[in-house]
């Protein structure tokens, strides 16, 4: 997806619509969505060509800088589909590798991370989650190796999880089970994507 289009989507969930003060009132006063705006700004100069792309290592330089300062590990490079909403931040940890659809919610403290299995030929295999669209992560949840988290699910805070979550499920506990099926998605100021 386009970064720019991303970008006014993410802003979107943000405020309930876009405008582009709405987006720079964010950049100043939202710790969170200043961690989203320099991660779509790397990826659309990554993609881009000529002198802009110069621009890139000093808008890494400020994406690391967010990502301090709100207390989060998420590179500018994880593949995030448009509209995230990073709530509150505080200990969020994302492999790059992990792929996150459109109208994801991640609660603070959500771990998102990689796993390695040993192949019967003694073969490292890493494993990464996939998110698909409108999931909500609650805080405090750890969703680690390949595992798919259905679209519309919800991963109640604390939950640890380690198996597929098939669409519109809500999973909690440790290790985690599901609790209930059919549910609705939690999406507020779901995004037009």
């Amino acid at each position: 997806m386009n970064p720019w289009v991303a970008l006014k989507a993410d802003t979107y969930r943000q405020y309930g619509l876009f405008s582009y003060g709405l987006l720079l009132k964010g950049v100043f006063t939202k710790r969170t969505f200043r961690v989203a705006v320099t991660m779509r700004i790397c990826q659309g100069l990554a993609e881009s060509y000529g002198f802009i792309k110069l621009l890139l290592p000093i808008f890494q330089l400020l994406h690391r800088f967010a990502t301090h300062s709100a207390a989060m590990d998420l590179s500018w490079r994880t593949d995030i589909g448009a509209g995230i909403a990073l709530t509150h931040g505080w200990g969020f940890v994302v492999t790059s590798k992990a792929k996150i659809g459109n109208n994801v919610t991640l609660f603070h403290g959500v771990t998102l991370g990689s796993r390695d299995r040993i192949s019967r030929n003694g073969e490292r295999l890493s494993e990464y989650p996939i998110l698909e669209d409108e999931v909500w992560v609650g805080p405090h949840a750890i969703i680690i190796g390949g595992v798919t988290i259905g679209r519309g699910s919800r991963i109640a805070g604390g939950a640890f999880v380690m198996e597929s979550v098939p669409p519109y499920s809500v999973v909690a506990g440790n290790p985690s089970a599901i609790v209930k099926c059919n549910c609705t998605p939690d999406v507020m100021n779901r995004a037009p994507v």
